[in-house]
């Protein structure tokens, strides 16, 4: 990789979540699921990395959690990570809905994005929209 490629590429994303616990079980399988091997764990939080970009979840402060999180307001709207496949985009979306999870726009799916656009919209613990787009 080129110094220029390595100055483009994000070193980490940090989340804040309220219930760590909630967001490691619902998280980790997905990030294993991309490729992601956890990285660091401690008592208030944990990373997963994939190569040199890492995801960190960190427990919200109690003083903090009065003004839960909102994606239409103000910050972090969605993350989007690539799938492997179309296939791959069907078989996470089975494992939400068999996790009880609920599918954004269920009504357009996979077509949600677009009619050139195949992925699946889901949300996480906090209710952050996460995209996985197929290629």
């Amino acid at each position: 990789m080129s110094d220029i490629e390595e100055l483009h590429m994000i070193h980490h994303i940090e989340i804040y979540v309220s219930n760590l616990k909630n967001s490691i079980e619902f998280w980790g399988w997905l990030l294993e699921d991309l490729g992601y091997n956890v990285y660091q764990n401690w008592e208030l939080g944990q990373s997963w990395k994939r190569d040199e970009t890492y995801i960190v979840f960190v427990q919200t402060e109690e003083r903090f959690l009065d003004t839960p999180y909102h994606r239409c307001r103000v910050g972090l709207n969605h993350l989007a990570f690539h799938a492997r496949s179309k296939q791959h985009v069907d078989d996470v979306t089975e494992k939400l809905k068999a996790m009880g999870r609920t599918i954004l726009y269920e009504d357009k799916h996979p077509y949600a994005g677009g009619e050139n656009y195949y992925a699946v919209f889901f949300e996480d613990p906090d209710r952050m929209k996460v995209e996985l787009v197929g290629p």
